[in-house]
């Protein structure tokens, strides 16, 4: 397991406990895990990134038993000695908790756990949305791997989708994308449909002699699914030398994000005027600006003065926000938790 800096705190004096601290945050993804340790002041007291943990790979058990370790190695970090009680408040956002009744479950498994006096697991959806906006309100889509949707009403009701992929009415992101590109890449190579730049680009991609050769490394496994999704950064490419096919589905892509928050703040009764927008997962937050410029012009048409904007802080931070919100933490502390993580991210083009 690999630690990420975010640390800012001395160790504690030889001999002297460490008060508890306020939040244990957590967003787990499929392939990582990221946790964190805050004070009540919003202070990073130590932060790790460790490998997937979703219970939908190794079940609600085995996730437990992965967490458990590195909520142990991040918490020596801080100066704390487990087993046993290591927050007050432990907010876990996790892939895979599509469900109210698997949100459930999860928080259970998380305090029968022991690490923490109360706990909360949530759709890592939600992680996004208060990473993102300064309220406790609004849209979040995630556009990463795949793509999801929540969308909170001030009064705290929600509108959520399954996002199960295909079965449940989704499209786009990482897999969907990357399929999509094979799928037009093929058909333009081989007659079936309009002629594109993609088949060249993928198979250069892989350095293959064409995209025929692609499809059948894919066949065979040798080319995995982990490598299909890299094929975004072919779409953006090729959609940027103007190819209409690779142009056509980052429009659609930039449509199903706008149809998704729009649809769920329709479901609330919410106005768009003024309601934060929050766009997040790695398709989104790369930043690519023909996608971007799509979102942003099919949401003004479709949610008139909504407020898009991509999520400058990591997922845990959201997690972490949401577990101060919990404990009634400041708003100080939520200043000081955003001024640490934003100052730590990587510089934007």
């Amino acid at each position: 397991m690999a630690e990420v800096p975010g640390g800012t705190t001395p160790p504690n004096p030889p001999g002297e406990l460490p008060s508890l601290p306020a939040v244990l945050a957590i967003d787990g993804g499929n392939s990582k895990t990221d946790l964190a340790f805050i004070g009540r002041d919003g202070t990073v007291l130590a932060a790790l990134r460790g490998p997937g943990a979703s219970h939908e790979d190794y079940g609600i058990e085995g996730a437990m038993s992965r967490l458990g370790e590195m909520i142990r190695l991040t918490a020596g970090q801080a100066g704390l000695e487990g087993p046993g009680l290591v927050a007050t408040h432990l907010s876990a956002c996790l892939a895979g908790a599509d469900l109210p009744e698997e949100e459930a479950a999860l928080t259970s498994a998380l305090l029968a756990g022991g690490w923490a006096e109360t706990a909360v697991a949530m759709n890592d959806t939600f992680a996004v949305l208060r990473g993102g906006a300064d309220e406790s309100w609004g849209v979040a889509v995630t556009c990463g791997a795949g793509i999801n949707c929540v969308a909170v009403a001030p009064s705290g009701e929600t509108a959520r989708y399954l996002a199960h992929g295909p079965l449940t009415g989704d499209w786009g992101g990482g897999f969907g994308l990357s399929y999509a590109v094979m799928w037009h890449a093929m058909r333009g190579w081989d007659g079936r449909g309009p002629a594109t730049a993609l088949g060249d680009a993928v198979a250069a991609h892989f350095g293959l002699a064409s995209v025929r050769d692609v499809a059948v490394a894919s066949h065979k496994g040798v080319i995995t699914e982990d490598g299909l999704i890299k094929l975004t950064g072919v779409l953006f490419a090729v959609a940027a030398g103007g190819d209409a096919v690779a142009q056509s589905l980052v429009e659609k892509q930039a449509t199903e994000i706008c149809l998704m928050a729009v649809a769920a703040m329709r479901r609330l009764g919410m106005a768009s005027a003024g309601v934060p927008v929050v766009l997040g997962g790695g398709v989104l937050e790369s930043r690519e600006p023909l996608l971007l410029e799509a979102v942003h012009r099919e949401l003004a048409a479709m949610a008139p003065g909504a407020a898009p904007r991509v999520l400058d802080v990591p997922p845990v931070a959201g997690a972490a926000l949401l577990g101060l919100d919990q404990v009634g933490a400041t708003a100080d502390a939520a200043r000081r938790l955003r001024d640490h993580y934003r100052s730590s991210q990587p510089a934007l083009a």
